[in-house]
């Protein structure tokens, strides 16, 4: 049995190597703002990248969850968002609209998951890792949420510079409308505010094309 001496040096070094990983994950993230997405800020300058998308889902977590269909844990919903694309530093960005990244997304994701949330202490990254699958998953009401979230962002972007991504890459409205489809699930009146204020001048300008 361990003396008291040797129980706080083992509690000591336990701790000074949680921290060592800790911190060695934190670093790691900040790989994520060079993950390029193929959404334009709003000033149309240039494009977002992971780390930017992230904080901006989780400031609309806290102002826009009172429209949840479900009452949600907002701080849960909140880290879900925050963490949900961090895969992307392994896998790389699968834009919305490709159908070729599309078939191995899962498989890649899931690998960088393993690798990134197994640098953090293991009770930490089990949860992460977690929160990371029930995000994929959409099966509770803060998944559900936070898909909302993630598809309402760069709509938001989008109109804010005059559908500019959406004409660089010739998007239809049958693509557009796949890609909303988990929209309403999270909120039906952001929804409702996503296709109304957002999406149909856009529809009816032509720079979403429709589907002849």
């Amino acid at each position: 049995m361990n003396t008291e001496k040797e129980q706080k040096e083992i509690e000591e070094k336990w701790q000074t190597e949680r921290l060592e990983k800790q911190i060695n994950f934190i670093r790691e993230m900040d790989k994520e703002k060079f993950i390029g997405r193929q959404t334009y800020l709003s000033d149309g300058k240039r494009k977002e990248n992971d780390a930017e998308h992230a904080w901006h889902l989780a400031l609309m977590t806290l102002l826009l969850s009172e429209y949840a269909n479900e009452k949600i844990d907002t701080l849960k919903t909140m880290t879900m968002v925050l963490f949900h694309d961090v895969v992307e530093i392994d896998a790389g960005d699968t834009y919305a609209y490709d159908e070729e990244g599309k078939k191995t997304q899962a498989q890649r994701e899931q690998k960088a998951a393993e690798r990134l949330y197994g640098l953090l202490p293991e009770d930490q990254g089990a949860k992460l890792k977690a929160i990371w699958e029930e995000f994929e998953a959409k099966n509770t009401p803060e998944s559900r949420f936070a898909h909302t979230m993630d598809n309402l962002q760069p709509v938001i972007l989008n109109a804010a510079t005059d559908g500019k991504a959406w004409k660089e890459h010739q998007v239809r409205l049958s693509q557009f409308m796949g890609r909303q489809e988990d929209t309403p699930k999270g909120s039906e009146i952001l929804w409702r505010y996503e296709w109304e204020k957002l999406v149909k001048p856009f529809l009816e300008n032509g720079t979403i094309r429709g589907d002849e």
